[in-house]
């Protein structure tokens, strides 16, 4: 069985990295795996703890039309070089939390991705090294109010809103390079969208040797690296869930953001 990196919230409001067991018992770790963290005595029994996001990415950085299916459907071609934006980190939710529908949208976009997790300091690096930087794998959700994409021009709102990075549900340190990553809605038995991650443009080195170039990543960033052709609207009530092969399944409910301004 492979590996189970995440990170839990205790009732006391401690944070912790940990090795998730079948049982669901946490093996804490004393720091982020990573950051080189090991192994204590401390182990949490499942009803100790709340699952998390299973990083704290000070930025999130998205790559948008690295599957040719996928940039057909959005009518346009495949881009010459990765097309990358940035996603606030406080986009990102956990597993089983809420995305909350924006009262500014018409129409909210479920992506399902392969996430990278960033484990070394990148900058300026080959695709050979940036193989060696990328720590592990997680799932995630670049969701997109897709009106609000189309009206501004720019992807900024449109991908910006609190809660429309889910991630997780915890990390893995390998996966097949012909792993299937799929979407289903509502429990529904066939996936919305299907696809293995070899069919990317961009491989996941090439895109972080690509971004190192631009901006230097850090350990814990995160880097979404596309959704497959498939993509479409959710509702309130709706329930999302994210797939690949070799990490297990991020799901999220859908509901309504409230107008009132919050505190």
């Amino acid at each position: 069985m492979t590996k189970r990196y995440a990170r839990v919230q205790t009732p006391d409001g401690r944070v912790h990295y940990g090795f998730l067991h079948l049982s669901r018992e946490l093996q804490v770790l004393d720091a982020p795996p990573w950051l080189g963290g090991q192994a204590t005595e401390q182990v949490l029994p499942p009803e100790t703890y709340q699952l998390l996001a299973p990083c704290a990415p000070g930025k999130v950085v998205a790559v948008g039309k690295n599957y040719a299916k996928h940039a057909a459907e959005m009518g346009g071609s495949v881009p010459q070089e990765p097309l990358i934006f940035l996603k606030p980190p406080t986009t990102v939710i956990a597993d089983g939390e809420t995305i909350l529908y924006p009262p500014q949208s018409q129409r909210v976009d479920y992506e399902g991705e392969l996430a990278l997790v960033i484990g070394d300091r990148v900058c300026c690096c080959t695709p050979e090294d940036a193989r060696r930087k990328i720590w592990g794998y997680t799932i995630a959700n670049d969701v997109t109010a897709r009106d609000l994409q189309q009206l501004d021009k720019t992807w900024v709102r449109g991908k910006g809103f609190d809660s429309f990075c889910p991630l997780g549900p915890w990390i893995v340190r390998e996966i097949s390079p012909g792993a299937t990553l799929q979407t289903f809605l509502n429990g529904s038995a066939e996936p919305i969208q299907c696809s293995t991650i070899d069919q990317m443009v961009f491989s996941p080195e090439t895109l972080v040797s690509y971004i190192s170039h631009i901006m230097t990543l850090l350990p814990g960033d995160v880097v979404l690296t596309g959704t497959p052709s498939g993509v479409g609207p959710m509702q309130v009530g709706d329930t999302v869930q994210v797939e690949v092969e070799g990490i297990g399944r991020l799901i999220n409910p859908v509901g309504q953001r409230s107008i009132a301004a919050e505190n």
